[in-house]
């Protein structure tokens, strides 16, 4: 059971497991182990929230294909477990993620202040460009 928060939690069997080799450098080890996992997890047919699904399903991410299908490849440890392990706390980091609502931004002014220093400092600033030119009669 993966947990993800106090009222949320994940069944085993709704999560799919594939051992696969992994890619990249290794030796002898990445030609003969399958240590990377692929995990495969049905957002649609899960018992997830309504709430966590329409997040998730709106989110633009790599790892959610078209079926509502989070996929999820592991491989950066030597040992299955390990990629087991990695690969579950990338699951709970997007579920998370997904539910975290952003803070509204509300567009401001500048002060009247800092409208006014901003301009002085400009003027000092030509004035003294100015000081650098050569003088004509």
């Amino acid at each position: 059971m993966l947990i993800i928060s106090n009222n949320v939690a994940i069944p085993n069997h709704e999560i799919e497991w594939s051992a696969i080799r992994a890619q990249g450098s290794g030796g002898q080890n990445v030609n003969k182990v399958s240590t990377a996992i692929h995990l495969r997890f049905d957002i649609r047919a899960s018992s997830l929230p309504e709430y966590y699904k329409e997040r998730l399903l709106a989110l633009s991410d790599r790892r959610i294909n078209k079926e509502g299908v989070i996929v999820i490849k592991a491989q950066s440890s030597r040992s299955q477990e390990q990629n087991r392990e990695e690969a579950l706390q990338r699951l709970t980091e997007l579920i998370k993620s997904a539910t975290v609502i952003q803070k509204t931004r509300r567009a401001t002014k500048p002060s009247r202040n800092s409208q006014r220093k901003r301009m002085d400092s400009k003027t000092r600033h030509g004035k003294q460009k100015a000081l650098r030119r050569k003088v004509f009669d």
